[in-house]
């Protein structure tokens, strides 16, 4: 990224939204494989319902681009983030920069013996609509909640079973 204003867009959407949400689950599974597996970008779609993901720039390290499309009947979002930091196999930094999903998200994976991991997924959105969208995060926020931990979950089981990565 060598252009100044796609360096400021970053700059902006990088900063923590007030649209916050997090989920947390232990794997039975050493913190590399759980770290391979959610940086297997392309095989998200396999634990994250009704999603496509795929790399859209780079090699999917960071600086790449990450392009993921939840469908569900004739509704599409369209999530667009750039990948910021990878820390194998601790952490991994995105940013959301799409027109709708903004904001910084991590992943983190801690062992805690080991056969055992705890991920940690943590997002800060951005909320649309100004104050009418702060109004209705605490509406929204249990279902935001409900899907990154069910998503996580997923993820866990598929790792244990060897399916992932």
């Amino acid at each position: 990224m060598t252009d100044p204003a796609d360096a400021d867009e970053l700059r902006a959407a990088a900063r923590p939204g007030s649209g916050e949400v997090t989920a947390t689950v232990i794997v039975r599974a050493p913190a590399e494989r759980v770290f391979a597996a959610f940086t297997a970008w392309e095989r998200q779609g396999e634990w994250i319902p009704f999603t496509r993901v795929r790399v859209v720039a780079g090699d999917g390290g960071e600086g790449s681009r990450i392009e993921a499309v939840t469908s569900v009947g004739p509704a599409v979002l369209r999530d667009e983030m750039r990948v910021v930091r990878l820390d194998p196999p601790y952490e991994v930094r995105v940013v959301h920069t799409g027109a709708l999903l903004r904001g910084p998200g991590v992943l983190r994976c801690t062992q805690m013996d080991r056969d055992r991991t705890q991920v940690v997924w943590h997002e800060w959105f951005h909320l649309p609509g100004g104050v009418a969208g702060r109004m209705a995060w605490p509406v929204l926020w249990p279902g935001s909640k409900f899907s990154l931990t069910s998503a996580l979950k997923r993820l866990g089981r598929l790792v244990e079973q060897g399916q992932l990565p």
